[in-house]
């Protein structure tokens, strides 16, 4: 057996197990409370068991050219010292956030990492954004916090954006079982079938080279959250 063949067994594993605690849903950001819009459907009644993988097609393909693409550039802003693209990506990511429920949510979640980020990795990108989000020069929206957040650990831009992909795939499915559409077996398949998508949407997002490129046009999930955010009860903030 060569050297090179002991090589995998001695790499730093650090970022890779930063960046699974970062994605893990018990990382104390929020997400749980998120179920993306799908709830919003379900109370619609337009999300039976037989729509959710195409709903959450739909919904992977849109946070592909717009968070997972602000995560991307967010990263490469941080990594190269670019803090005024950072800032840029943040505006530009909350403007094209139609609805206030959506807008919020990405803003909440967004400070929790934040607040978590030191304790968790003594993470200094986080500790410098949460300084100009205190500061109102950026509002600080999940995506680009957890972009900062996977620079400063090492994590590979496109493993950052794939993983935060996924995790948003899973937290639909988890609002998915919650919501009493699927058991936690056909959670699973769901996932399985809608990877392929996961992987496009994260082809998309690498694309991104400019803020200007984030966009996203989801006319049927904003008037479904407009409705969410006038229901008399709800489960999920989204």
């Amino acid at each position: 057996m060569t050297r090179r063949d002991h090589a995998p067994e001695t790499e730093d594993q650090g970022p890779l197990l930063a960046q699974l605690q970062l994605t893990d849903s018990g990382f104390p950001s929020g997400l749980y409370t998120l179920s993306h819009g799908l709830e919003g459907y379900v109370q619609a009644g337009l999300a039976g068991a037989d729509d959710l993988t195409a709903l959450v097609s739909g919904l992977v393909r849109a946070a592909g050219t717009a968070d997972a693409a602000a995560l991307a550039l967010t990263h490469r802003a941080v990594s190269a010292g670019d803090w005024d693209r950072v800032v840029e990506t943040d505006r530009r990511l909350h403007a094209i956030k139609l609805n206030q429920e959506q807008r919020t949510a990405s803003v909440r979640t967004g400070r929790q990492v934040i607040d978590s980020a030191d304790a968790a990795f003594a993470s200094a990108p986080a500790a410098r954004l949460g300084r100009l989000v205190a500061d109102r020069a950026t509002p600080g929206n999940h995506a680009v916090v957890v972009g900062a957040v996977h620079a400063g650990l090492g994590v590979p831009v496109q493993h950052a954006v794939a993983s935060d992909l996924y995790a948003f795939a899973a937290g639909c499915a988890a609002a998915s079982v919650r919501l009493g559409r699927i058991d936690f077996r056909r959670a699973q398949l769901l996932l399985r079938e809608i990877r392929p998508e996961v992987t496009r949407a994260a082809g998309a997002a690498l694309a991104a080279r400019d803020p200007r490129d984030l966009h996203a046009s989801t006319p049927a999930a904003d008037a479904v959250a407009a409705a969410h955010e006038r229901a008399e009860a709800r489960l999920f903030i989204t």
